[in-house]
């Protein structure tokens, strides 16, 4: 019996050699690893859930650019600079006087356009011939011609009824306006359309502006 054999144990229980038992600690190693790995996971959904948190507060980032203001955001209407500066109403073709002049060939197409106006409410005032400043010099459908303030005013309402008119100042102090009929006009303009017209000119829409108070 070997000296290394405990007292009782023999056969094939025997311990031969002349070494001890070598007594290995507890592996550890798999442990920490595992909390290594389970410390890792803790942190970055730790991480994720403040990165939520942080884009809910903020209000969606690009997202809530992208809708417009959707959240948080409110979407402001300014109106354009020339309704801006437009009067407060438009006048009524009662108000405005035209004179109608034929600049073209045929005849009688002055007086028959005044007529046409005057069943849609303007008031005439002289019925002729263009001088020879504008006889047959006109080529658009007509040509419409006043004093400055008549821009934002007569102009658009008469050349609602005119498709294509062009427009030139003088220096007269009246308020009538002239219509020289030109070598391309065929006919006026329908009556609904240059209401429909003369109605978006007085109330135009306004022009939606970048997303503000986000």
């Amino acid at each position: 019996m070997s000296m290394l054999t405990p007292p009782g144990m023999g056969g094939k229980y025997r311990i031969t050699g002349n070494r001890y038992p070598r007594m290995r600690r507890p592996r550890r190693r798999r442990r920490i690893a595992l909390a290594a790995a389970g410390s890792a996971l803790a942190l970055s959904l730790v991480g994720w859930g403040t990165l939520q948190i942080v884009d809910i507060f903020s209000g969606g980032g690009d997202t809530a650019e992208a809708a417009g203001g959707a959240k948080g955001c409110s979407v402001k209407q300014a109106a354009s600079p020339s309704a801006e500066a437009r009067p407060e109403a438009l006048p009524k073709p009662a108000e405005i006087t035209v004179n109608v002049y034929n600049a073209t060939t045929r005849s009688g197409l002055a007086k028959k356009t005044a007529d046409a106006l005057k069943k849609r409410g303007f008031r005439i005032g002289k019925v002729d011939n263009a001088t020879a400043e504008y006889d047959k010099k006109v080529k658009a459908p007509g040509l419409l011609v006043g004093a400055p303030k008549a821009a934002d005013g007569a102009f658009e309402v008469l050349g609602a009824r005119l498709a294509g008119a062009k427009t030139e100042f003088d220096k007269r102090t009246n308020s009538g306006v002239d219509l020289i009929i030109g070598n391309a006009f065929k006919k006026l303009t329908p009556e609904q359309d240059a209401l429909r017209a003369v109605a978006a000119l007085a109330s135009p829409a306004p022009e939606p502006t970048a997303p503000q108070d986000c």
